[in-house]
């Protein structure tokens, strides 16, 4: 009898298979000689299709917002006048109510979407970590029409009566303070609007850092915990430091959506044109609610320049935070092991 040799570690697995086989097995697969190129050109195509919408729109907004720019330059930045009747307009309201809205959104949604992804990764038990986290997530799908006429019309009245009457009679003649919780408490402007902005975007931040806080390994959690960490410091000097590019895109991402929110901040900031205080009870108006409220009525001529250029602005703001974002993660990965 013959003795049969080891194959050879060399060849490929699918003539190796083809001589055990024998002639009636199972015959190698081919690969289609014009996949990989086919691959590899829809991948490229998509992303230059992506590149050259973000160059259209951007072409696009300069376009339609050159009246303005011709008429107003830079200036238009800083100028708080908005009067479609003489035909003189300026974007510092808008911006303010959209940057003051935003931050307030920022430093209310960041510390309670920190505590629902740590309570549901450290601390929930099993049976309420998955209906706590669907409930999450749900929250993120009501609409936000929804958000701003439950806002206007259930948490206005709430605000008014039990927030910003109190905070009015408590900073009453403190200097600083008082101004800025000064004004009329209706239960709509600047800090209901950021209230509200907070509420939607505290699913999207919760969601994305419960997801991040876990992948971090169970060892590198295990070992501080055996070390006698308590979960604070698990979390601050372990999970934070391994999964810290999650959370700030988690961040960035609530970030985006308060800044392009519509709807739900038409129906609670006021839609006040004019700044007469830097109260966060005053009712001002943000650049996307301006561009919902006046865009279908505005004429053609520098109305609606303005208003393209309103756009612009808000692109520009975004492209801003952005970069900054980036630049803040190359800081942070630039002093690991440190």
């Amino acid at each position: 009898m013959a003795a049969t040799l080891p194959a050879d570690p060399s060849q490929p697995a699918s003539l190796k298979m083809a001589k055990s086989s024998g002639s009636g097995g199972p015959r190698p697969v081919t690969r289609a000689a014009w996949a990989d190129p086919l691959f590899a050109l829809l991948a490229r195509g998509s992303a230059l299709l992506t590149l050259a919408l973000l160059i259209g729109i951007i072409v696009s907004l300069i376009g339609g917002a050159m009246p303005a720019i011709r008429e107003y330059g830079l200036s238009f930045l800083w100028r708080s006048e908005w009067d479609p009747v003489e035909n003189r307009y300026g974007g510092l309201v808008m911006i303010y109510g959209t940057l003051m809205t935003s931050a307030i959104a920022l430093l209310i949604a960041v510390p309670v979407s920190f505590g629902i992804a740590l309570f549901l990764t450290e601390l929930s038990p099993s049976w309420l970590k998955r209906p706590l986290g669907i409930a999450v997530e749900l929250l993120a799908a009501v609409p936000s029409i929804v958000y701003g006429m439950w806002g206007l019309m259930i948490f206005g009245p709430i605000l008014s009566e039990y927030v910003q009457m109190p905070l009015q009679g408590f900073f009453s003649g403190v200097p600083g303070l008082g101004e800025l919780f000064s004004g009329p408490p209706v239960g709509i402007g600047i800090l209901s609007a950021g209230i509200i902005l907070a509420i939607m975007i505290i699913p999207f931040i919760a969601s994305v850092m419960r997801d991040v806080f876990e992948v971090t390994p169970p060892m590198l959690k295990e070992s501080a915990y055996g070390l006698g960490s308590t979960t604070w410091e698990v979390v601050y000097k372990v999970v934070l430091p391994y999964t810290k590019t999650g959370v700030i895109g988690g961040v960035m991402l609530g970030l985006g959506r308060a800044l392009g929110e519509t709807m739900a901040v038409t129906f609670v900031i006021g839609n006040m044109n004019q700044l007469n205080s830097l109260s966060l009870f005053e009712a001002a108006n943000s650049i996307t609610s301006a561009l919902a409220n006046e865009f279908a009525e505005a004429g053609e001529g520098l109305h609606q320049a303005s208003l393209i250029y309103l756009g612009l602005v808000l692109f520009f703001i975004t492209f801003v935070v952005l970069s900054l974002s980036k630049v803040l993660l190359a800081r942070l990965k630039k002093g690991e092991g440190r």
